[in-house]
């Protein structure tokens, strides 16, 4: 369903003749309709799912949709939820980290350097589950001596 929505979205778009700040507009629209959409059936797809690894990636969807909306500290408590029924997502370490390098560049300096250390260790952990990934965190790690 939500494909199609996109679809057919991205066809009306193209033959109405809209302002393009109508259709700047629309996809917000439609993205945030998406999002909506999405958390609903990931919030129904919780309530049936039983197997803790298959609710760690349902909890871990949801965290993205939280943090593609800047909804910082609602995704942390959904990756963190995921990494409690499966550690082996370097994913949710990898956004977690994200989120506290970005929320460290936004903050004032008291606070800034507590983001930074969070954000590294998250990266190390991720780095860890899967050596060879995450290379920009891991000259990150290094440039800001970090890395051990």
């Amino acid at each position: 369903m939500d494909k199609t929505f996109s679809i057919v979205a991205n066809i009306l778009l193209q033959i109405i003749p809209t302002t393009s700040g109508e259709k700047e507009a629309f996809t917000y629209y439609r993205d945030g309709v998406i999002c909506a959409e999405a958390l609903q059936n990931y919030y129904e797809a919780m309530r049936l799912e039983i197997d803790p690894y298959d609710r760690s990636y349902i909890l871990y969807n949801i965290g993205l949709i939280h943090t593609s909306n800047g909804e910082h500290t609602k995704a942390l408590e959904y990756y963190f939820r995921a990494l409690e029924r499966n550690p082996f997502l370097p994913q949710a370490f990898n956004n977690m980290a994200v989120i506290c390098h970005y929320v460290r560049l936004s903050s004032l300096y008291e606070i800034a350097e507590a983001w930074f250390d969070q954000a590294a260790e998250y990266w190390k952990q991720a780095i860890a589950l899967t050596p060879g990934n995450y290379i920009e965190a891991h000259n990150w790690l290094k440039i800001t001596g970090r890395f051990e």
